[in-house]
């Protein structure tokens, strides 16, 4: 475990830094909207702000490497016959990552922050600085790129027996309710935001109802065939 833990902060520090080195780069094209440069109030600001960018890459970067680390230190408790399909759920949660923070980045980051400026064009001048302005992005993107992990972790749950589709449907009252918390608290007071991000919320927890069903029957009709041939 320790060795797996290793390797995967080492995967991390290496793709910090790899990212890193284009981080202006990528800075600007995540400003290119912005009418106004962002406003740094003192020397170590500009370091902080790229070094958060650099994180949010190296995270995504890794996210295979710690996915394949973990499916390794499990492998033993996997049946050989699911090992394969199990392997599905690295370049799963990969996609799932990126596909939450374009999520995040492109429908609900722009939205809030108009409504925020809407709010303070008469009562206030805007100037935004660098590290509040990169630090709400990231807690607007980042989490989505975790919750859109959902179905990948269902998947890998349901293959090593710890949750299956009865479970989960049984469970849908309190998930909904507690992804209706977490989109009311992360978008602006309005009904239109929130049902923006719950509508894909809850179709992911039924994607990854439907997904465990899938694996649960294959493991069922797998284990009938070898109970059979037994």
């Amino acid at each position: 475990m320790r060795a797996r833990i290793i390797r995967t902060l080492i995967a991390f520090l290496v793709s910090m830094v790899a990212v890193f080195i284009y981080v202006r780069d990528i800075y600007q094209w995540l400003v290119r909207d912005i009418d106004q440069k962002l406003v740094v109030l003192g020397p170590s600001d500009v370091m902080w702000v790229y070094f958060m960018i650099a994180g949010v890459g190296a995270i995504a970067v890794t996210l295979p490497v710690a996915a394949y680390q973990t499916w390794k230190f499990v492998q033993p408790a996997v049946p050989e016959q699911a090992q394969r399909a199990t392997l599905l759920f690295i370049p799963s949660i990969t996609f799932l990552f990126l596909l939450g923070i374009g999520f995040g980045y492109f429908i609900l980051f722009p939205m809030v922050l108009h409504f925020m400026n809407e709010i303070a064009a008469d009562d206030f001048a805007t100037m935004y600085t660098a590290e509040k302005y990169f630090t709400f992005m990231i807690h607007m993107t980042v989490p989505f790129g975790l919750l859109f992990e959902m179905p990948a972790i269902v998947m890998f749950l349901t293959k090593l027996g710890i949750v299956n589709p009865n479970k989960l449907a049984k469970g849908r009252k309190l998930a909904y309710f507690i992804l209706v918390i977490i989109a009311v608290t992360i978008t602006p007071p309005d009904i239109l935001s929130d049902i923006i991000v719950i509508v894909p919320l809850f179709l992911l927890y039924e994607i990854s109802i439907t997904i465990s069903k899938f694996v649960y029957r294959t493991q069922l009709k797998t284990q009938n065939a070898l109970n059979a041939n037994a």
